[in-house]
């Protein structure tokens, strides 16, 4: 499927915030835009944000005092310079900063389309700015799974959005490839996860005969018919969910909400090579992830045993 519809995006804002500066994987040089396919990183927290809403405790108190810690939920674009084309990975509560901060690097307002990964509030919300009270968009192509795309279908506002054509829904199919454009490659896939609404996916990136995959969600590693440490030897980037660091962080029964911990993951992947230690890239920070924090003891462990934090605003070149 080749995506040939454009959409342009008029943007509220035109001033940046001094969080969005220079931040730039280590694949850039002196801050410059590639000039080739690329991966930017718009948001690291988990859906509801950093900080999140009524948070008063000591994991949130210093970035509501300080708007450069705060962090918008976890989202990737795909862009591509050769064709000025650009796509989203999920629609979150913060899509107006984050397409802000997209158009302040690449200095362009279209975008191609968004691709869903499934039916929690940070990963769909944010596509009620396309509706009429916001940007009335004309027919945004928005990528969905089978039940995600029956869910914005079905339930209001969203099938609003569809039936007053300001989004144009494009049904997925799990494993099966498609083509963003003549240099960019998307490959959903299931992950086991909480489908009250939908179900939920990853994605497989391909650009420049490298891979990326994004897994924001998953409940366990144990629960998915695939390897992971088998597929991180695969591919050449991995961003993977890290929503809670260790069990015991929130005061209720965390196994309602499994994810993976991190401290988990590192064990699993302890046995993987530096090289593909690497690869991964930790993402979707829950706000009381000691991760967020800099300088803590938790970040510094993650680091020491060689893998990496997603961070906003962030290149990865292919």
């Amino acid at each position: 499927m080749k995506i040939i519809l454009l959409i342009s995006f008029v943007f509220l804002f035109s001033c940046t915030s001094q969080k969005e500066e220079n931040i730039l994987s280590e694949s850039t040089s002196k801050g410059e835009i590639p000039n080739t396919a690329y991966i930017m990183v718009l948001g690291v927290a988990q859906d509801a944000g950093y900080p999140q809403m009524n948070c008063k405790k000591n994991c949130c108190r210093a970035a509501w005092k300080n708007s450069n810690l705060q962090k918008n939920t976890s989202c990737l674009a795909i862009c591509d310079p050769t064709t000025n084309d650009q796509w989203i990975i999920d629609a979150t509560p913060n899509i107006k900063e984050q397409l802000q901060l997209l158009k302040s690097k690449t200095g362009t307002e279209k975008i191609n389309g968004v691709l869903l990964t499934h039916a929690h509030i940070g990963h769909y919300t944010g596509l009620m700015h396309l509706g009429k009270e916001v940007m009335g968009t004309n027919n945004t192509p928005v990528f969905a799974m089978p039940r995600m795309k029956t869910f914005l279908e079905e339930n209001g506002p969203w099938n609003q959005l569809v039936e007053l054509k300001n989004i144009s829904l494009q049904e997925l199919k799990s494993d099966s490839t498609i083509n963003l454009n003549e240099n960019i490659k998307v490959t959903p896939f299931l992950v086991p996860h909480r489908d009250e609404f939908s179900e939920t996916v990853g994605y497989k990136i391909m650009i420049n005969n490298k891979s990326l995959i994004f897994i924001p969600d998953i409940d366990k590693w144990e629960r998915w018919a695939t390897n992971i440490n088998e597929l991180i030897q695969k591919v050449d980037y991995a961003f993977l969910d890290a929503t809670f660091y260790k069990n015991g962080e929130l005061r209720r029964d965390m196994s309602e909400i499994p994810h993976p911990f991190v401290q988990e993951s590192m064990e699993l992947f302890s046995t993987l090579t530096k090289t593909d230690k690497k690869k991964v890239h930790f993402i979707h920070f829950n706000h009381t992830n000691p991760l967020l924090i800099e300088g803590s003891s938790a970040k510094n462990e993650v680091l020491k045993n060689g893998f990496n934090l997603a961070k906003e605003g962030q290149i990865i070149v292919f």
